[in-house]
């Protein structure tokens, strides 16, 4: 079992940066690979990014790519979302997730974090 607690989020100024913080307790994350989703209002979990166990690959879309990072700490169990020129429309609730494959499909992760919301003001 995995539990997984986000931190980080808040309400940012478009253009400005936020790094979000996805900490593992209960198992080591080592043996997962990870992911970042949203989900903005009236709209459904969109994928954000994703690596796999040891950091050496990741995943984003093209609405969030050359923009957002994904990285890993292993020896910390903590995931980070690294995100730069924020847009109003990246608003969201933002949940990382824990799986046994990097992909972007979100039932094949099976732990998931509460969500945490972050805003970007126009």
């Amino acid at each position: 079992q995995v539990q997984l607690v986000e931190s980080g989020g808040g309400l940012v100024q478009a253009g400005g940066s936020l790094r979000l913080s996805c900490a593992a307790s209960g198992r080591t994350l080592g043996s997962y690979a990870m992911a970042w989703f949203r989900r903005a209002p009236g709209k459904e979990r969109e994928f954000v990014a994703a690596t796999n166990w040891s950091g050496a690959r990741t995943n984003y879309p093209d609405s969030v790519k050359d923009r957002f990072t994904i990285s890993r700490d292993n020896a910390k169990n903590t995931v980070y979302l690294h995100m730069n020129s924020l847009l109003p429309e990246d608003t969201a609730v933002y949940y990382c997730a824990a799986g046994p494959t990097m992909t972007t499909i979100v039932k094949e992760y099976g732990y998931w974090g509460q969500g945490l919301q972050v805003t970007v003001s126009s």
